[in-house]
């Protein structure tokens, strides 16, 4: 949307209500969702995180900024050294109760209401369930109706064809490719994609893709495999982007 002004007649950004008011600074908060719990982040969860680690750690960090940790005591060492203007979590599995992976609300801007998921880790029993999408819903569900953040942004190694994947089953939406954008420690060159929801969109994303795709009845488990879906969260989140940007346009 955008207004014209008379005098000029160029195009210019639409007023927004509430602009001076800036959204909340995430608190270290647990996260409760209905197949898993996001605990901020302590030295507790240490020894299962690194386990977690160990399992694949040349793939599981291939795309991260850190490496991995060889012990626990290294796992402490960087839980401590998290800096104040990131707020990581680990992922509880609650089913089994156990620390399955970590993730971060980071480049956080209440001023202009930006917030980022970085820093995600998540170990192969994490990989395709249930688990993982809740844990990401539950920060952008924290990110939008609790804080009162505009833009949800999810970006990653451009060559990382999982991530990217990954943020457009999720309902963000493809907004750029930044060439040579990090030189990383290793002396390599990364190019980054970034990816966003806004707050237009969350609501459509809310009630036509997660919240059926995590209901119940959205599986079927009759507890010989792995939960089979019924309905994809990629159709879902499709269909509900579709719809956001048809309302936007009667705006």
């Amino acid at each position: 949307p955008f207004e014209v002004v008379a005098t000029t007649a160029c195009r210019i950004g639409p007023v927004v209500p509430g602009a001076s008011e800036p959204a909340k600074f995430p608190e270290r908060v647990v996260l409760e969702g209905r197949y898993c719990r996001l605990e901020p982040l302590e030295a507790k969860h240490a020894p299962e995180l690194f386990e977690v680690s160990a399992a694949s750690p040349e793939r599981l960090f291939q795309y991260m900024f850190d490496s991995p940790p060889r012990d626990v005591a290294e796992t402490e060492a960087w839980i401590a050294s998290r800096p104040a203007d990131t707020v990581h979590w680990a992922v509880i599995d609650k089913a089994t109760g156990r620390v399955e992976g970590r993730q971060s609300l980071m480049r956080i801007n209440p001023a202009q209401k930006g917030i980022e998921i970085g820093n995600v880790l998540w170990g192969p029993r994490l990989a395709r369930t249930r688990v993982a999408t809740e844990a990401q819903w539950l920060f952008m569900r924290y990110a939008f109706e609790d804080l009162g953040y505009r833009r949800y942004e999810w970006k990653c190694d451009a060559l990382n064809t999982n991530s990217r994947n990954a943020a457009t089953r999720f309902g963000f939406t493809f907004e750029g490719h930044f060439r040579r954008h990090f030189l990383k420690a290793d002396g390599r060159s990364r190019d980054t994609t970034w990816f966003a929801v806004i707050h237009h969109e969350f609501p459509f994303l809310k009630q036509l893709a997660y919240e059926p795709w995590l209901h119940p009845d959205n599986f079927d488990d009759d507890g010989s495999g792995p939960p089979r879906q019924r309905s994809k969260l990629s159709d879902l989140t499709k269909l509900a982007l579709a719809r956001a940007a048809e309302a936007e346009e009667v705006l």
